[in-house]
């Protein structure tokens, strides 16, 4: 090869050999993309957390600012969502004589953030308990957490949970705080009628003394649930919550595998129409495994599990026919439903389905009551709508919790007492 030709080879060497390096680095960072972002490898996560990040700042930074409460925000739900939405139609039966109350944001944010409405059996609103969350946790801005759980008391108070808080509490007719513990309790609240309140804090259910805010017991999902039988109620537990790494030995769980969000108490007054329960056994929710199971709740021992057909399911109810009722949220097909299954038996039955003559979808969150008269008050929380629908699915009344021309307010939770439940008549409150 003459001395030229050399030349020019290592000429075309020297420009393409740069460009093959890129290229197979290039490959390389392609294929490691892929392996990191299966097997959770830096920096996948962090890639991800900095992307939701901007995501979530760029859609809500008038939120954080305390500007407009665009995290409390939804579309209307419902088919009649048009500026002028508000109460429609007239409460009948149970409701017509008796008080609904609704959690979640107030209107008037120069008197409170959150707020529990109180209306009565003509849909009036007669007592307004404000919730003021920095006097529960100085650490958090009230814009950024959402209240979730509610409890109510014969004495006009209420105990009170949030998403993404760091406190529950009980407070007066005013929003006074009778006792407050920190720490992540979340999602629902509910009395065992003998002096105990359930709730989650983390992932275990947690007994507190309704007087005092005391701890009494606690049931945690991996550490008490996971090991109280021979193995199978491990592995039930374990699907699609644990990372690959884990297969080498070590137990590494994914972000939020179960997302607990409901634990109720069999309480003594329904005990005897669910024979394969005892009463304080427990019925709990893991939306994530689409998973309803009664427990023990010294053991952590399943009595009865069923996954599905529910899917990101919320507030299973026992119910005074022996059965269990669910909010199937249906998460991404558009219509949210009600379902009634009796443990130990095949057999689903849909209680109430949303239609295109009742929309009614909430892809996350969401409560529904079954009345003393069949009726079910419903909770359509990412829609910022209370509705009440006949055993026969014919709509009763619905109320939208109206923002703006566009907007709703999302609301947690709605709940009906009897017109003779508060001991002293509707709740009043004279100072702040």
């Amino acid at each position: 090869m003459t001395q030229s030709a050399l030349s020019k080879e290592r000429s075309l060497f020297e420009r393409v050999g740069p460009i093959l390096s890129m290229a197979s680095l290039a490959v390389i960072a392609v294929i490691y993309g892929i392996v990191s972002s299966w097997w959770g490898w830096f920096p996948a996560p962090q890639v991800g957390l900095a992307h939701r990040t901007y995501l979530d700042l760029s859609k809500n930074w008038q939120n954080d600012l305390a500007l407009v409460p665009t995290r409390h925000l939804v579309m209307p739900g419902g088919a009649d969502a048009g500026p002028e939405r508000g109460l429609s139609g007239v409460p009948t039966g149970a409701t017509s004589g008796g008080y609904t109350l609704v959690a979640g944001l107030s209107e008037n944010q120069d008197q409170s953030f959150h707020a529990v409405r109180l209306y009565d059996g003509e849909g009036n609103e007669v007592h307004r308990w404000p919730i003021y969350y920095d006097l529960l946790d100085e650490e958090k801005e009230p814009q950024n957490v959402m209240l979730h759980g509610m409890e109510v008391f014969e004495d006009g108070s209420l105990a009170v949970t949030f998403d993404a808080g760091n406190a529950i509490a009980r407070i007066d007719a005013c929003g006074q705080p009778m006792w407050t513990v920190n720490g992540n309790f979340h999602h629902t609240i509910t009395r065992d009628g003998e002096g105990q309140l359930l709730t989650w804090r983390n992932d275990g259910v947690i007994w507190l003394d309704e007087n005092t805010g005391e701890i009494l017991h606690t049931l945690d999902v991996k550490g008490d649930m996971m090991v109280a039988d021979n193995g199978s109620q491990r592995a039930l537990l374990n699907i699609r919550t644990r990372t690959p790494e884990s297969d080498q030995g070590e137990v590494r769980f994914l972000v939020d595998p179960f997302h607990p969000n409901d634990a109720e108490p069999l309480r003594t007054d329904l005990a005897n129409a669910f024979p394969m329960f005892e009463t304080g056994d427990v019925l709990i929710s893991l939306r994530e495994l689409n998973l309803l199971a009664v427990a023990d709740p010294e053991t952590g021992r399943f009595k009865w599990w069923q996954v599905g057909p529910w899917f990101k399911q919320h507030d299973p109810d026992f119910q005074p026919d022996g059965t269990i009722t669910v909010y199937d949220n249906s998460t991404g097909l558009g219509a949210s439903r009600v379902l009634r299954i009796r443990p130990g038996e095949d057999g689903i039955e849909t209680v109430f389905a949303g239609s295109e003559e009742i929309p009614f979808y909430s892809w996350r969150r969401g409560k529904h009551q079954v009345l003393p008269d069949g009726n079910v008050l419903l909770t359509e929380a990412e829609g910022g709508r209370v509705l009440e629908v006949a055993p026969d699915g014919d709509l009763v009344w619905e109320r939208h919790m109206v923002w703006d021309e566009e907007h709703n307010l999302i609301i947690t939770e709605a709940r009906y007492v009897p017109d003779d439940f508060f001991e002293d008549g509707i709740p009043e409150c004279t100072a702040r």
